[in-house]
């Protein structure tokens, strides 16, 4: 783990990140990068258990990761969870939109990893949604795609992407890369 990547969290979750893979028979694949900026890109996104695996990686490593959600979850009694696990409420209908408040995240923080699911949504899509290359892009930051594959069982990190201003060409490059990556629903892919 390269020292500038955000870490947090401590010995009982590392534990229980470790826990939950190895019951489930996972195993985590490549390398961080040594940034201590970047946007995860995590796809393919068919079911919820995405979520169940993404977080017991994230405690088996103890990375700190951010995520965005809705404000109107960030309610009692789940704000303090939500944030504790590294959730920012994000205001849809602010004047400044969801890209912009995410730029403004990576400046105002020395260390920060957003991750994001391209899709958007875990129904099936044609389309990626092209904030998470924006945002990288405003901020400076890089992308470190993710796949989950169900068939194998591996949650991979992929080399980090400096994105370029040409943001339509970087979506499908992306998509590119998870073609032969199994989803848990791959008929939602």
């Amino acid at each position: 783990m390269p020292q500038c990547v955000p870490t947090a969290r401590g010995k009982i979750s590392r534990t229980i990140g470790l826990t939950v893979l190895n019951l489930l028979g996972w195993k985590i694949c490549g390398e961080l990068p040594a940034k201590s900026k970047f946007v995860v890109a995590l796809a393919p996104h068919t079911s919820n258990w995405d979520f169940v695996i993404g977080v017991a990686a994230m405690l088996a490593m103890n990375l700190k990761v951010r995520f965005m959600g809705k404000n109107t979850i960030f309610i009692w009694p789940f704000k303090t969870l939500l944030e504790s696990w590294g959730g920012i409420p994000v205001f849809r209908h602010e004047k400044h939109g969801v890209v912009e408040q995410m730029v403004e995240q990576f400046a105002h923080h020395q260390q920060l990893i957003l991750a994001i699911a391209p899709e958007g949504t875990r129904s099936k899509t044609a389309q990626w949604k092209s904030g998470f290359l924006h945002i990288a892009y405003q901020a400076n930051v890089p992308v470190v795609p993710i796949s989950l594959d169900f068939s194998l069982k591996e949650f991979t990190f992929h080399p980090s992407v400096n994105i370029s201003e040409n943001i339509e060409l970087e979506l499908t490059d992306f998509k590119a890369l998870f073609n032969d990556v199994c989803a848990k629903n791959p008929q939602a892919v």
